[in-house]
């Protein structure tokens, strides 16, 4: 049988292009950056949303929505914000057929115009913390768009929120950077992300500091995962968001901002699939296991019924493919490609030894168990399976980190791998130098890989430098 997706090694991009198109996640839409995002895919970004909504209300976060246009006065009212999004910005300027008296942006993000409704809603120190987040979706336009890593028009979420204090701004904006996105990403993406701080450079738009998860890609590239935000005091100044103290007096609120989107689900693809299609880790996938009949004969569709209703009642998502009109291999091929974690075939002749067969898409593995024992066996493959990709995407990360001592050489290991060398070895110069050869200081950490307390003014920093998508 000729082989179904290019190998990952002869051409990653093209392998990407090709897991996303043949696994049916999404396609181009009609407008250039555009993205139209199919059932399969959509079922993923649905997990998604579920894992990281419950972990953002668990950290006190209410869900809000705000309006899709923005005023173009409302972003010139923070300069660095508006100088940092103009060239990705879409504007209106002709609605309803007439020209419109002030142009209308169509949002990139939401600090401006949340910002304006904090001020009218925080009045005193009794209203904060004020913890929002939304999920939507937001455009930036992309001269050069790949589906899921870089759109025009892409989804997520937002988290905006209003402190009392610097401090408990800072401690939000890391509770949601370690509670809400890295707990996500290792327990349920299975992805080893790296935890840092942004360079000055490299810092979000009118942020004091920016936080920020790192993930490896199966190319040695990096790709920025989520990030979270402490924004000072400076949207609280452009947008009067003051609040009357417990002392009588009126101060200024000190806000943060954090988001991941729809990028995860390639991050997921580029970090765990093979040159079969996708690895979906078990903890997201939207289907756990796919019960499919080999051949309906001797009553095996109603045994096939009945394991998927006991997978089912074990807690385990799981489908029934009863498909016999489709020869078997190509639905098996199907459900390797779409990284389904675990296959249970079932014809005649392993129902006659009440058996299943057990397939595991981590690896390949196939094994013969007892129909009864199936949901067990399936549960742990599951867990084990979850565990598995973890330690092949640290495996694959750590061994492609190379610890360098200069900028040339961190320029020259960049071109597979990632280079970690201190900080006050790169500093603004070698930053610049580092972006001159397509390489850029990812994240900055303490030399036990913990995070910053003072941002990039730490003293003693390693940063880690990739090239990124």
């Amino acid at each position: 049988m000729s082989k179904v997706l290019t190998p990952r090694a002869e051409d990653f991009p093209r392998w990407y292009q090709e897991v996303v198109s043949k696994a049916k996640l999404a396609e181009a839409g009609p407008v250039r950056g555009t993205m139209v995002i199919r059932p399969a895919g959509y079922a993923i970004w649905e997990r998604m949303q579920a894992e990281l909504d419950s972990r953002i209300k668990a950290a006190g976060a209410e869900n809000a929505y705000f309006p899709l246009f923005i005023p173009n006065s409302y972003l010139e009212r923070e300069a660095e914000h508006v100088e940092g999004f103009s060239p990705e910005l879409a504007v209106v300027t002709v609605a309803g057929g007439k020209e419109l008296e002030e142009p209308i942006v169509i949002r990139p993000t939401s600090e401006t115009v949340i910002g304006e409704y904090l001020a009218k809603w925080v009045q005193s120190y009794r209203d904060l913390p004020l913890l929002l987040n939304q999920w939507a979706n937001v455009v930036r336009w992309e001269l050069r768009p790949r589906v899921f890593l870089r759109t025009s028009e892409f989804l997520w979420q937002e988290g905006h929120t209003a402190h009392a204090s610097e401090e408990d701004a800072r401690a939000y904006a890391r509770r949601v950077l370690h509670e809400v996105y890295q707990d996500f990403m290792v327990n349920v993406l299975a992805i080893p992300v790296v935890v840092g701080v942004k360079t000055a450079r490299e810092r979000f738009a009118g942020a004091a500091a920016t936080y920020t998860l790192e993930a490896m890609t199966g190319d040695g590239k990096a790709l920025q995962m989520g990030t979270s935000h402490e924004l000072g005091q400076n949207f609280a100044r452009a947008f009067e968001i003051d609040y009357l103290a417990a002392s009588g007096k009126l101060e200024l609120a000190w806000t943060t901002s954090w988001g991941t989107s729809t990028r995860m689900i390639g991050g997921m693809i580029m970090c765990h699939g093979d040159d079969h299609g996708l690895r979906v880790p078990p903890a997201l996938a939207p289907v756990q296991a796919q019960v499919m009949v080999v051949r309906d004969d001797d009553g095996v569709a109603l045994a096939a019924t009945r394991l998927a209703r006991d997978l089912a009642k074990a807690g385990i998502r799981a489908v029934l493919d009863t498909n016999t009109d489709v020869a078997f291999g190509r639905r098996a091929v199907d459900a390797e490609l779409r990284g389904i974690p675990i296959r249970l075939e079932i014809g005649p002749r392993e129902l006659s030894m009440e058996q299943i067969t057990l397939v595991r898409r981590h690896d390949s593995s196939r094994a013969r168990v007892s129909i009864t024992d199936a949901p067990a066996q399936v549960a742990t493959a599951l867990a084990d399976d979850q565990r598995r990709l973890f330690d092949e995407a640290l495996a694959m990360r750590e061994e492609r980190t190379a610890d360098v001592a200069t900028v040339d050489e961190a320029i020259e290991a960049s071109g597979e791998h990632w280079a970690r060398l201190p900080w006050s070895e790169v500093g603004p110069e070698g930053e610049l130098a580092l972006n001159e050869h397509g390489a850029s200081v990812r994240c900055l950490t303490r030399p036990d890989g913990s995070l910053p307390e003072r941002g990039d003014s730490d003293p003693n920093l390693v940063a880690y430098v990739a090239r990124s998508y």
